[in-house]
C-alpha cells in the first residue's frame, strides 16, 4: 500500500500532470468566454438573419420540446474551441521549431581508403598519389 502511494504522489506531482491540471482550468474559464461569444454576439447576429431568436428556435413533436437552436449553438461552441485550440497549438509548434536547425542531408562520400596504404584518395582516384597503387575506378554518384 505504502508504494502505491509513493508510485501516485511522484505521478500526482509530476510537472506534466500540474500543466494539466493547469490547462483543464484555463481551458474552463476560457469556455465561458466562447460561450458568451456565441449566445451574446454570434447567435443574436445569425437572428438577424433568421428572423428570430436564434436560441429560442425549438420544434414540438407530441408535445416534448427538441431546442434545436440550443444545439447549434453548441456546435458554434465547439468549433470556436476547435479552431482557437489549432490556431493556439500550430503557433506554439511553430515558435517550438525557432532556433532549431533542420538535419543536414547525408552527402555523398567524396573520398575513400586506399585498399593498400589506407590514405584517404578522392572516390574517383584510379591510382593512389601515396603508394601509387592502380586502384579500381569509383564513379561518383550524382545528388540531384
Amino acid at each position: 500500500m505504502k508504494q502505491f502511494l509513493k508510485e501516485f504522489k511522484e505521478f500526482a506531482l509530476r510537472g506534466n500532470v500540474m500543466d494539466l491540471a493547469i490547462g483543464v482550468i484555463i481551458g474552463g474559464a476560457f469556455q465561458s468566454i466562447v460561450k458568451s461569444l456565441t449566445e451574446d454576439v454570434i447567435s443574436p447576429l445569425i437572428g438577424l438573419f433568421a428572423k428570430t431568436d436564434f436560441t429560442a428556435m425549438v420544434a414540438t413533436v407530441r408535445g416534448v420540446e427538441i431546442r434545436y437552436g440550443s444545439f447549434l449553438t453548441a456546435v458554434i461552441n465547439f468549433i470556436i474551441m476547435a479552431l482557437v485550440i489549432f490556431l493556439f497549438l500550430k503557433a506554439i509548434n511553430r515558435l517550438s521549431n525557432i532556433g532549431k536547425e533542420k538535419e543536414p542531408k547525408e552527402e555523398a562520400p567524396k573520398t575513400r581508403k586506399c585498399q593498400y596504404c589506407y590514405s584517404d584518395i578522392p572516390i574517383a582516384a584510379t591510382r593512389c598519389p601515396h603508394c601509387t597503387s592502380e586502384l579500381e575506378a569509383i564513379e561518383e554518384s550524382k545528388s540531384e
